[in-house]
């Protein structure tokens, strides 16, 4: 199958260019940008259905074949949060190891770091037997939480958000899954999910009058009857993947991706897209889901000077199947840039490309998405920064490229950006 051209328009400005019934459509389409959102409670269905024609065959959503093929070998892959510039990767020794920037101590290295950058990879200081890592936040075997860098880590007044060069454990036990966006943080536990932090966008508790502009401890979340969470990530919104296929939310919109009458709302409610979704990503104002094979995203976004925000999940369309979708968590900046992975492992990125973090081998801005080049084996997942982007391979390997002035491209060196991916140097 030939990898066509992918042209970022939607439908109306699609039919103002005079687009050809050939073009593949990739980016937000759908019609207006700023569907009103404080409507009666429900929502717009989106399925995969809605998404323009493809030229892609059944997708499978098993996935792809791993297998280390040597050590040091990755198997996960995260960027940190605030445009911190940095990436860790969990390795199959069950350790974490992390490279870039340092300001906020999210390489874990302890207080003797400092805050200067690195670009060698290096191994987060006292945590070990780890299962899954977000963020800066990891969970070993016995489900017990480890974060560093800036965040809510409940280290003595609920209220006080920290920064921590060296790994503190959540009071918090059975969990399976952790995310935090800075000043809310949540987790996947046995029983159900929990919550904690700051209560401005009713993320820990419903309002009652008295906690909207306060700090809380670790809350229960009470999710719809019957659901059991699955994956979750935090932004202004919090956004839960369930083991049924489906996704619920609740906090601010537009990251809610649904329509209500409640700003925020605090209820967890089902987001109306249709299908299975096998990977969620939450990013401040911005989210993004692959749902049977569909991408979708909502929240706040640009492409140049055009508006690409949208209150409700509205498809993305690569020349085949999506797995999964990646956008830079920026502190208040609008993204201008995601990446996915396709049904193949190739991998697609589209806008902003000063740094060459688009993959292609150019700087120029990718209003169409186009297809990185030189990585030498599939992707399972693609995580994106700000100027460069990182991807972890079928073969347990890194590679980023782009921008490398705080080392994020892990190859050793400082400043020694790349316009086609890099191994990294793994520990």
């Amino acid at each position: 199958m030939s990898r066509a051209v992918v042209t970022v328009c939607g439908v109306l400005s699609c039919a103002a260019a005079n687009c050809s019934s050939d073009d593949v459509r990739v980016g937000f389409v759908g019609g207006d940008a700023t569907p009103d959102a404080s409507l009666p409670d429900g929502g717009i269905e989106a399925s995969a259905e809605d998404a323009p024609l493809r030229d892609a065959g059944t997708f499978d959503p098993a996935p792809l074949p791993f297998e280390c093929t040597t050590d040091p070998c990755a198997t996960e892959l995260t960027s940190t949060l605030f445009d911190a510039q940095t990436v860790c990767a969990l390795l199959r020794d069950g350790t974490v190891a992390c490279w870039g920037g340092n300001d906020y101590g999210q390489l874990g290295r302890g207080d003797d770091a400092g805050t200067l950058p690195s670009a060698t990879p290096r191994r987060v200081v006292g945590i070990e037997n780890i299962v899954a890592l977000d963020r800066t936040c990891a969970v070993d075997k016995n489900g017990s939480a480890y974060c560093w860098g800036y965040g809510p880590y409940v280290v003595g007044d609920a209220s006080n958000t920290t920064t921590e060069r060296t790994p503190v454990k959540l009071p918090i036990e059975g969990v399976k899954k952790v995310s935090n966006s800075g000043n809310v943080g949540c987790a996947v536990v046995e029983d159900g999910v929990v919550c904690w932090g700051s209560n401005a966008n009713g993320q820990i508790a419903p309002f009652d009058g008295s906690n909207r502009n306060v700090s809380l401890p670790p809350h229960p979340i009470a999710l719809p009857p019957g659901a059991k969470a699955r994956d979750i990530k935090v932004g202004n919104a919090t956004l839960v993947a369930l083991e049924d296929g489906s996704m619920v939310s609740w906090g601010a919109t537009p990251p809610l991706g649904r329509v209500t009458s409640l700003f925020p709302d605090s209820r967890p409610q089902p987001l109306a897209v249709a299908g299975i979704t096998t990977a969620i990503a939450m990013e401040s104002n911005n989210a993004c889901a692959a749902v049977s094979g569909v991408g979708y995203c909502w929240g706040q976004g640009r492409q140049g000077s055009a508006d690409l925000s949208r209150a409700l999940p509205t498809p993305i369309v690569l020349p085949e199947p999506v797995r999964q979708v990646s956008m830079p968590a920026q502190r208040g900046v609008v993204p201008d840039r995601w990446c996915a992975v396709g049904g193949s492992g190739a991998v697609y990125c589209w806008g902003n490309n000063e740094s060459g973090q688009a993959g292609d081998g150019t700087k120029d801005h990718a209003y169409e998405a186009v297809e990185v080049r030189g990585l030498p084996a599939p992707a399972v997942k693609v995580e994106t920064l700000f100027d460069s982007t990182c991807a972890l391979l079928t073969s347990g390997k890194v590679y980023c490229w782009g921008s490398d002035y705080y080392g994020q491209l892990g190859t050793g060196e400082l400043k020694a950006s790349s316009l086609t991916p890099q191994e990294v140097l793994l520990p």
